[in-house]
């Protein structure tokens, strides 16, 4: 239903909350219909396979994400990171994308949870390489309160995990967080440098965290 603003303008008349009326200018309501229309084409035509609507879409999204990220992350490398993960998953779900919300909302929704995901496995990464045998208790920081891990099903994790990875990277993983051996006596046990040991640790390590965050 129209009615006439104190403006001047004409405005419709839209059930609200328990069936209080709000009422909103013609001509926001028009531009809101406009452009969940326009996002319908847009994602029409992604799911055609439009590489020229993908370019559009990219470049239309890409500021407002990159500064709602940008929130949440200080690390400009990290940020590009999330936000390319998010945009490649977005185009995954949005078969599935039902337009209840705008589409940059469902965008805002996938890049939060890559925001969570990211800060996850930096915890994981953190605690894993303290002291292997401190992991049980520091669970409950590992995971958030929607979260519920048994310590046992983790243990076997990182057993699993262990045995994914190459026999170097676990040999030297185990002498130094296992066995709690410094990078100086792992050198002198495996006949390498003490170069040579940091360098094939932090590679170790890299690895473990990646098999750990994506394969358990």
């Amino acid at each position: 239903m129209n009615c006439l603003l104190s403006n001047g303008e004409t405005g419709i008349i839209i059930s609200g909350y328990k069936g209080f009326a709000t009422i909103l200018p013609t001509n926001l309501v028009m531009k809101k219909k406009t452009d969940r229309q326009a996002e319908k084409v847009l994602v029409n035509r992604i799911l055609t396979g439009d590489e020229a609507a993908l370019n559009s879409f990219y470049k239309k999204y890409y500021p407002s994400l990159y500064t709602f990220i940008s929130k949440k992350i200080n690390s400009r490398e990290d940020i590009e990171e999330i936000l390319h993960d998010s945009f490649l998953a977005t185009i995954e779900a949005l078969r599935d994308f039902s337009f209840k919300c705008s589409l940059f909302t469902f965008i805002c929704s996938i890049a939060n949870h890559k925001v969570i995901d990211f800060y996850r496995r930096k915890k994981i990464k953190k605690i894993v390489f303290s002291k292997f045998e401190s992991i049980e208790p520091l669970l409950s920081s590992i995971f958030g309160p929607e979260e519920i891990l048994d310590e046992e099903i983790l243990k076997e994790n990182i057993k699993t995990t262990f045995k994914k990875l190459a026999p170097s990277y676990e040999k030297i993983l185990k002498l130094k967080y296992v066995h709690g051996f410094s990078v100086s006596e792992i050198a002198g046990k495996l006949n390498i440098t003490f170069k040579s040991a940091e360098s094939q640790l932090f590679r170790a390590r890299k690895a473990f965290v990646s098999v750990y965050s994506y394969g358990s």
